[in-house]
């Protein structure tokens, strides 16, 4: 069961959304700034995704005929524009993730230059502002959802408070969420990456996408959504993606469900409180005004 389920088209029984964080070596460049010139393989790491798997994504979502988002930090859409024309030419959606994978809330307070600096490279190389905005390590926070309203951003892919998409509500407007978990993010099976603090225990193919299998039986058993988030460099890989192309060719055989962009979602979601047909949950910001305990 799931609170409030949304109606999704043709009666489709759940919405799939395959998203992807195309970081590349953003990380290491933001993790080690003195030095990350030199680090060869870390930068390599991050740059097989822009090169070698975002070309193979693309061919698999050209040979099955979908449309996807990706998540994009404003440094990487300078740094590799072939990648960002291929994305684009292919009809998929690009978001907003950053300038160059920043922590907001390492940089609370000032968060504003990278927020608009990411947002003019987006004008500048997408040709618009992006519908949608996913936090970097999913640390979003009152200034960013502030600063998304103010530039007439309409969905924020950070929070982890429901099972399908909300909306989210401050003094200052509305945005729709679309909720991530690290249950359906690939980071935790996949990344080991000690220049940047992580050494997870590298999981085979099978093993370390099992998990994501299960959460989306759970979605569709219950009429919800079901939403992966992929890092090119990692699960971008051959065998991995081998595997998640042979899920989607099972999954659009033998179940009904809607594969779609996150800013799909939001127009659909629009729709439907248009005509009166559903009206999302709402969750109220801030949650808190200052730390529980000082109260």
């Amino acid at each position: 069961m799931i609170r409030n389920p949304i109606p999704w088209p043709n009666g489709a029984k759940c919405a799939v959304a395959i998203t992807f964080d195309m970081d590349a070596d953003s990380l290491i460049h933001i993790a080690r700034p003195e030095d990350s010139h030199r680090r060869l393989y870390p930068t390599s790491m991050g740059r097989y995704g822009p090169n070698v798997a975002i070309p193979r994504i693309l061919d698999t979502y050209a040979r099955l005929g979908l449309k996807q988002s990706f998540f994009i930090p404003g440094w990487c859409l300078e740094h590799y524009p072939a990648a960002v024309e291929a994305i684009l030419k292919g009809g998929h959606e690009i978001g907003h993730h950053g300038w160059i994978h920043e922590d907001p809330i390492a940089t609370y307070g000032s968060q504003r230059e990278p927020f608009e600096r990411a947002l003019d490279a987006h004008k500048s190389i997408c040709g618009k502002i992006p519908a949608g905005y996913r936090a970097p390590v999913y640390n979003i926070t009152d200034e960013v959802v502030d600063l998304m309203l103010e530039h007439g951003m309409r969905y924020d892919s950070s929070l982890m408070g429901d099972d399908i998409p909300h909306a989210l509500q401050n003094a200052r407007g509305q945005l729709y969420e679309m909720p991530v978990h690290w249950g359906t993010d690939d980071w935790p099976p996949f990344a080991h990456y000690d220049e940047i603090g992580y050494l997870m225990p590298v999981k085979s193919p099978s093993e370390g996408l099992a998990g994501f299998w299960q959460e989306f039986d759970a979605q569709y058993e219950a009429g919800g959504f079901f939403m992966l988030i992929v890092h090119p460099f990692l699960t971008g890989r051959l065998a991995r993606w081998r595997l998640v192309e042979q899920w989607i060719e099972s999954t659009l055989e033998t179940k009904d469900v809607w594969f779609t962009t996150l800013g799909g979602i939001a127009d659909h979601m629009d729709t439907l409180v248009a005509t009166g047909a559903w009206s999302p949950s709402i969750e109220r910001l801030p949650y808190f005004d200052m730390p529980p305990a000082q109260t």
